[in-house]
C-alpha cells in the first residue's frame, strides 16, 4: 500500500470516529429523555442546542482551518469530539447538558470542515474523486453506532458507560491513524471568518447542498411517521422506509466518486435530483408499502451525491482557501437540514404529510435546474473526468 492509499485509510478511519460519535449520542436520546423526565417538548428544544452549536462552530471552523492548517484542527479537535461525549452522558442536570450539546455541536462541525479539507487536499494528490467515499464511512459508522447502542442498551448500561466505551474505540482510531494526517501547504485564497457573501458559483452550490440537506433532513426525522400515518405500515414495517433510505444513502457514497468519473459531477448532481423527485412522487402518489419502500430507496440514492459533490466543487474555489469555501456552503445548506423538518411539520398541520412530501419532491428538481443554468461553470479542470 503506498502513502497515498495508507493517508485515505486513516483520513477514513478519522470520518468513521465522528459518524460513530455522532450515532452513539443519537441512540440513547431517548434515555436522556427519560433521565431528565423531559416531555416532547422539552426534549424538542433540547435537541436544537446541538444544531445552533454546529451553526456557531462553521465559521470558527473555516477560519481556523485557514490559520493553522487543517491537521492541526482535525487532532484537537478529534480529542475534544471524543473527551466530550462521556460528558453528555454524565451532565447531571439539563442546565449542565444544555452548554456540552452546544460545545458538541461545535466540535462536530469543526471536525466536518477540517476532514473535508483534508480529503480535498487527498483527492488532488490522487487525481480522481474520492470525497464521497468518505461520506460513505461516516454514513456506515452510523448503523455500527446504532448496532452498539442497542447492544447496550439490551445490557442496560447507562449512556454515560456507552459513551465512555465509545470514546475508548475513539482514541484508538485517533492514535492508530493521527501520523498519516499531514499538514496541507499554505492556502493563499482568502481567508478570515465565514461572514461575509459567497461568490455566485458558491451561492449556487449552496443552494442545492441546502436543498439536498433539506431532503435529507425529512427523510431522517418523518420517514417513520409517513410510513406509520400514510402508508399505514404494519408496526413491524414502520421502520422499513427509513432503513431503505439510509441503506441506499451510505451504498450510494462509495459509488458516488466512480460514477462522477465517468461522467460529471455536474450530470450526477442532475441525475440526483431527478432520482429524489421521482421517489418522493413515487411514495406520494402510490402510499402502499412496496412502492413507497422503492421509492425511498430511490430517495436515498439521490441524497448520497449531493454533499459529497458540492462540496467536491466548492472546495475548488478561486477566491476562497478550501477550508473557507466549506464553512461557507456548510453554513448556508446547514439550515436546510434544520429547517426542512419543522416545515414538513408547519405544512402538514396546515394540509397533510402527503402535502409536505409532494413540496420537498418539488424542491428536488430545484436541484436539477439549479446544476443546469450555465454548466460550465461547475466543470472545475481535474486530473480525472469531471
Amino acid at each position: 500500500m503506498n502513502s497515498l492509499s495508507k493517508r485515505r485509510v486513516a483520513l477514513g478511519a478519522f470520518f468513521f470516529f465522528v459518524g460513530l460519535c455522532f450515532a452513539s449520542w443519537a441512540a440513547r436520546i431517548p434515555d436522556i429523555q427519560a433521565k431528565f423526565d423531559l416531555s416532547e417538548g422539552q426534549l424538542g428544544t433540547l435537541l436544537l442546542f446541538l444544531p445552533l452549536g454546529s451553526v456557531i462552530g462553521l465559521p470558527i471552523a473555516g477560519w481556523a482551518v485557514h490559520q493553522f492548517g487543517s491537521r492541526i484542527v482535525i487532532m484537537v479537535g478529534a480529542i475534544a469530539y471524543a473527551l466530550t461525549l462521556p460528558l453528555i452522558g454524565l451532565a447531571p442536570s439539563t442546565w449542565l447538558l444544555v452548554p456540552v450539546l452546544v460545545f458538541y455541536g461545535m466540535l462536530g462541525n469543526t471536525m466536518n470542515i477540517s476532514l473535508n479539507t483534508q480529503a480535498l487536499n487527498l483527492e488532488d494528490e490522487m487525481g480522481k474523486s474520492i470525497l464521497a467515499s468518505f461520506h460513505g464511512l461516516w454514513s456506515m459508522a452510523g448503523f455500527t453506532g446504532a448496532g452498539i447502542g442497542a447492544l447496550m442498551i439490551y445490557l442496560g448500561l447507562s449512556p454515560a458507560i456507552h459513551y465512555t466505551v465509545v470514546a475508548g474505540i475513539s482514541f484508538i482510531i485517533i492514535l492508530s491513524a493521527q501520523g498519516y494526517i499531514i499538514k496541507e501547504k499554505a492556502a493563499a485564497s482568502e481567508g478570515g471568518m465565514v461572514l461575509k457573501k459567497p461568490d455566485a458559483l458558491l451561492l449556487r452550490i449552496s443552494l442545492i447542498a441546502f436543498l439536498g440537506m433539506m431532503c435529507e433532513g425529512c427523510m431522517f426525522d418523518w420517514s417513520g411517521v409517513y410510513f406509520k400515518k400514510v402508508v399505514m405500515a404494519d408496526p413491524s414495517l414502520i421502520a422499513l422506509g427509513y432503513v431503505a433510505f439510509m441503506g441506499t444513502m451510505a451504498a450510494g457514497r462509495f459509488i458516488t466518486d466512480k460514477v462522477a468519473a465517468r461522467y460529471t459531477k455536474v450530470e450526477v448532481i442532475q441525475v440526483s435530483g431527478v432520482l429524489i423527485f421521482v421517489g418522493l412522487t413515487l411514495a406520494v402518489v402510490f402510499p402502499t408499502v412496496g412502492i413507497a419502500t422503492f421509492g425511498f430507496l430511490l430517495v436515498g440514492l439521490g441524497v448520497a451525491s449531493i454533499i459529497p459533490l458540492s462540496y467536491s466543487i466548492a472546495g475548488r474555489s478561486k477566491l476562497y482557501a478550501p477550508s473557507v469555501a466549506l464553512a461557507l456552503v456548510s453554513t448556508i445548506s446547514f439550515f436546510g437540514f434544520l429547517l426542512g423538518p419543522p416545515l414538513i411539520g408547519f405544512i402538514a398541520d396546515l394540509f397533510n404529510l402527503k402535502t409536505s412530501f409532494a413540496m420537498v419532491a418539488v424542491s428536488a428538481l430545484g436541484i436539477t435546474l439549479l446544476s443546469s443554468f450555465r454548466k460550465a461553470v461547475f466543470l472545475i479542470p481535474q486530473k480525472s473526468k469531471t
